[in-house]
């Protein structure tokens, strides 16, 4: 059974094609539009599908899933068997939700801190019960830099190396650059180690377009025994959706 899933993030838009469980395809595209999805539905014979999106604008693109695969619509309604206390469930964000399926399914029995380092920094928690109490949602890393330069006068819009070591604050920009990137990690590193304390065998799952950074800035932490790089955690979840269902309805 070939599974097309979809995320539609706030910068890409990221699609995979799963086998059962194993992934065949996977690509990030700027743009998403019923051509390029009709394109791989018929390149892999596809199945079924689901897509993480509340954009209206997105209503041709779920017309031609639903015309030419078996869709499987995702909302947080969608449970695997998560017993969830998050008090707004309807505004818990679907990528957040999906991430929460994934780890239930792929790394069960363990307490997951899950840090997805994208357009926002979100840190969300499954106990090794399979409880999901929420999490946080704090600044991503392009944020931070475009907030300094947009809230003051005079400091300007830096960009930054995700394969250079943060550099030491020598001028402007590079003290632009050590606030922002230290900073990034002092949270990260100190969200780590509270949930170190309120939890015992912590598995710490990095994903998300900046998690590979955030990997090798960590690689000579203490926490390096705890840390899975997982960058296809959203579209897991999806897929396991998809086979969670097939199996419900045979």
């Amino acid at each position: 059974m070939h599974n097309l899933v979809i995320d539609i993030g706030n910068t890409n838009s990221k699609a995979a094609i799963f086998n059962d469980r194993s992934m065949l395809h996977f690509q990030v595209m700027k743009a998403l539009t019923p051509e390029m999805v009709l394109e791989l539905v018929r390149e892999y014979q596809v199945d079924c599908s689901s897509i993480s999106s509340v954009s209206a604008e997105l209503e041709e693109v779920i017309d031609t899933l639903k015309t030419n695969t078996s869709y499987v619509p995702f909302s947080t309604k969608v449970n695997t068997g998560i017993q969830s206390n998050y008090n707004s469930q309807d505004t818990l964000g679907l990528d957040r939700w999906a991430k929460m399926i994934a780890a239930h399914h792929y790394y069960n029995g363990k307490n997951c801190f899950v840090i997805d380092a994208g357009t926002c920094i979100t840190y969300d928690l499954l106990s090794s019960d399979s409880v999901y109490n929420g999490g946080s949602i704090s600044l991503g890393i392009d944020m931070r830099f475009q907030a300094l330069h947009h809230y003051t006068g005079r400091l300007p819009v830096v960009t930054w190396d995700r394969t250079a070591e943060i550099p030491e604050g020598r001028d402007t920009h590079t003290a632009i650059q050590h606030g922002v990137l230290a900073g990034v990690m002092n949270e990260v590193e100190g969200f780590i180690a509270r949930e170190n304390k309120e939890n015992s065998n912590l598995t710490v799952l990095l994903t998300g377009g900046n998690g590979e950074f955030l990997l090798d800035q960590l690689k000579n932490s203490i926490f390096v025994p705890q840390i899975i790089y997982d960058p296809y955690l959203v579209l897991k979840g999806l897929n396991e959706v998809i086979v969670f269902e097939y199996v419900q309805k045979n």
